[in-house]
């Protein structure tokens, strides 16, 4: 009998809210069909996986792919380049659309702001192929605008694209300028969304500009903040794969190559697709133990997390 009103009731709250799973429907389906079904294809990492055998006559084989993985000697490089990379991203790139949503609410010419939300929205919509494009011809050693100037100036060229040493900071550079205008676009409508009682409060105890940002502003956006940080921690292990594989060449290899990289090699162009799976599936992992641990950790703190 519980079981049956349970169902009863079940039924009664799709019928009554059958037009919003109707509108609900399309986004439902897509994440059945491309994010849910091929995740049978996981399974390929714990076998021996040829196109010729098929999906399911391939051979078991455990853990191989694994242990081949984490014995491999490129496997520390890997990991270092993909952290130092993701840790560059977090602690200079995410703190960047924060601020300048800040910068942006405090101009008060709707006409300059729509302006300036136009010019900072542009490069989102441009390719990794067109930005690489443009650092290649503002960078280059042989022809690139800054190197002329220097040039024409008297001083030594700079070899940009082919030093190590400067490479992660211009994948940094690169994201924050394609997405941080992109990136103010949840920020600046929680910021809309705070109570403009809250500043009128402020101003009549005499607060400024900087102490309403200070302790209006960002305490209201705070929740907001900690769940983005969360969900860019579970992607650590992540980096842009065309990016990195647009800028890399044989001199920063050493300092280029990451996860990503390294799967589209073994996995592409050398069809190893049960290990290139497996090397995915760790990185997939990864994630969502960084995930749940970061969201412990800010509920610990008070925060609503993400769950």
């Amino acid at each position: 009998m519980a079981a049956a009103s349970q169902w009863r009731r079940t039924w009664q709250g799709l019928k009554r809210d059958r037009m919003l799973y109707l509108i609900a429907s399309p986004m439902l389906l897509f994440f059945l069909i491309f994010k849910y079904v091929p995740m049978w294809g996981i399974l390929i990492a714990f076998k021996n996986y040829t196109p010729y055998v098929g999906f399911w006559d391939s051979p078991w084989v455990g853990l191989e792919h694994f242990r081949r993985f984490f014995g491999n000697e490129s496997f520390f490089l890997l990991l270092r380049n993909t952290l130092a990379i993701n840790l560059l991203n977090l602690i200079f790139f995410f703190p960047m659309p924060i601020l300048l949503s800040l910068m942006l609410n405090e101009v008060r010419r709707e006409w300059l702001k729509r302006i300036i939300q136009s010019i900072i929205y542009l490069p989102h919509f441009l390719s990794w192929v067109i930005i690489v494009g443009i650092t290649y011809l503002m960078l280059s050693t042989s022809s690139g605008f800054i190197n002329k100037l220097l040039d024409a100036l008297g001083y030594e060229k700079i070899d940009f694209l082919t030093s190590q040493g400067m490479f992660w900071g211009l994948l940094t550079l690169q994201s924050i300028w394609k997405e941080v205008g992109w990136g103010t676009v949840i920020f600046l409508a929680a910021i809309a969304s705070v109570d403009t009682q809250l500043f009128e409060a402020a101003r009549m105890d005499g607060a400024g500009r900087l102490r309403q940002i200070w302790h209006v502003t960002l305490p209201a956006i705070r929740n907001v903040i900690i769940i983005l940080l969360i969900l860019r921690i579970g992607h650590m292990m992540d980096v842009g794969f065309e990016q990195v594989y647009l800028m890399m060449n044989g001199a920063v290899s050493d300092v280029a190559d990451v996860f990503d990289t390294y799967v589209y090699r073994s996995g592409i162009q050398q069809a190893q697709f049960s290990y290139s799976t497996a090397v995915g599936l760790f990185k997939s992992i990864i994630g969502v133990i960084l995930v749940v641990l970061t969201n412990r950790l800010a509920k610990k703190f008070g925060e609503d997390g993400i769950y």
